[in-house]
């Protein structure tokens, strides 16, 4: 007997009759003798829907009422999911993420998890019962909803396998596992076997969108290995672990292209010690999260600041430099303007050099012009015209030859 975690997507529990297609799948593995932990996200369409609602009443809601409003999609699933189990003879009972033990910081639409207890959830199992957790939200010390932004439930999974030492963590989704690129955008993306944590971690950062980053974080942090299966069928997924020493034969695993960037230029700002700490401070306490940055060579004492960020938080970024900006009594806003940003990733680029070469040169025949230019051990990331990222993410992928078994320059 074995304790297992499932995570479901909004795609996979979207409708009635995939909802009953996810209690099917449970039910064998309840049958075969396991313990069972199902994690679930609102179907799909349904947050979204919540956030419009919302902000035809407000165009900025209060993001405590945004917690309240938005934990509802989750705690429809659970219990829809709990009586599509009763229906087939299953037991199974519905927990929301505060009854599942999930405590948070005190940081609404975007909290961070501080301890998971896992509640009642141990004992529900030793009965026999399945337990159907509401992913996405916690609850905080002053017992207030909190949620864990966008990807939300691949944390509260993660989380509670974690908390529960379970043997198995599968993140069901409805794709067949992680792949080389977007199979979406690259029609010859292929699956990959297995990926370690900092190459998932890159990937999902940087516009994957088959994983949370953060969930990804906290697996590496508690060495939760887990799966990325699809909720469709049978086959083996892609396998999330420690990295091994066999990983560095292969240079670059995969390609991600992100398209919800914004470039923002902050011009004619003082040339001289503090400036970018002040400024980039006061993004920092507006919870902006930075990726790209240059500062261009002073002249006269003036220079001009350049970042990217993600375009969900460039309001918050325009606001705080801005109001940072008149405080240091210089300095505007320039322009906010949406870019994709490019990347590839590999544990191997650590021990092979000429990645960022082939890179810049495949972008480079194509006419496609870098606007910023970001890198760590594993990863180069380029800012790019956003209607050419889809045509650039494929011409990379066939410059590394990633749908081949392995890349080698």
């Amino acid at each position: 007997m074995a304790l297992i975690v499932q995570k479901y997507g909004g795609t996979s529990v979207g409708d009635l009759e995939r909802i009953r297609n996810v209690a099917s799948r449970v039910k064998k593995n309840h049958e075969a003798g396991n313990e069972i932990v199902v994690v679930v996200s609102a179907r799909s369409g349904v947050t979204n829907r919540l956030v419009a609602d919302a902000r035809s009443l407000h165009p900025n809601p209060n993001e405590r009422e945004m917690d309240m409003l938005l934990a509802v999609g989750e705690q429809e699933t659970i219990a829809l999911m709990a009586i599509a189990l009763h229906r087939l003879g299953v037991p199974a009972v519905s927990r929301t993420g505060g009854q599942a033990g999930i405590k948070t910081d005190f940081a609404h639409t975007r909290a961070r998890i501080v301890k998971v207890t896992a509640g009642d959830i141990r004992e529900q199992l030793s009965e026999g019962n399945v337990v159907i957790v509401a992913g996405f939200q916690g609850i905080n010390q002053h017992n207030q909803i909190t949620t864990f932004g966008r990807g939300g439930s691949d944390l509260s999974a993660i989380a509670l396998a974690s908390s529960l030492n379970a043997d198995q963590c599968q993140i069901c989704t409805d794709v067949d596992g992680v792949f080389t690129a977007d199979p979406r955008i690259v029609s010859t993306a292929r699956k990959i076997s297995q990926i370690s944590y900092d190459e998932m971690l890159e990937l999902a950062s940087l516009g994957s969108k088959v994983m949370q980053s953060r969930a990804v974080e906290f697996a590496k942090k508690f060495d939760v290995e887990f799966e990325v299966c699809s909720s469709f069928n049978n086959k083996p997924g892609t396998i999330v672990k420690k990295e091994a020493a066999s990983m560095e034969e292969v240079v670059v695993r995969g390609a991600a292209v992100d398209k919800d960037q914004v470039k923002i230029v902050v011009s004619q700002v003082h040339d001289q010690p503090g400036t970018a700490a002040k400024v980039f401070q006061a993004l920092a306490d507006a919870e902006v999260n930075v990726d790209m940055i240059v500062q261009n060579i002073g002249h006269g004492g003036i220079a001009n600041l350049t970042f990217s960020a993600p375009l969900e938080d460039a309001f918050r970024a325009e606001k705080a430099v801005g109001e940072i900006l008149d405080l240091m009594g210089g300095g505007k806003v320039e322009g906010v303007d949406r870019i994709a940003k490019l990347s590839v990733v590999g544990v191997g680029m650590r021990t092979h050099s000429g990645v960022a070469a082939k890179l810049f040169t495949a972008l480079a025949e194509a006419g496609i012009n870098i606007q910023l230019i970001s890198t760590s051990e594993i990863k180069i990331s380029v800012a790019i015209d956003v209607d050419k990222a889809d045509a650039a993410l494929r011409l990379v992928h066939e410059a590394f030859e990633l749908e081949k078994e392995e890349t080698v320059l």
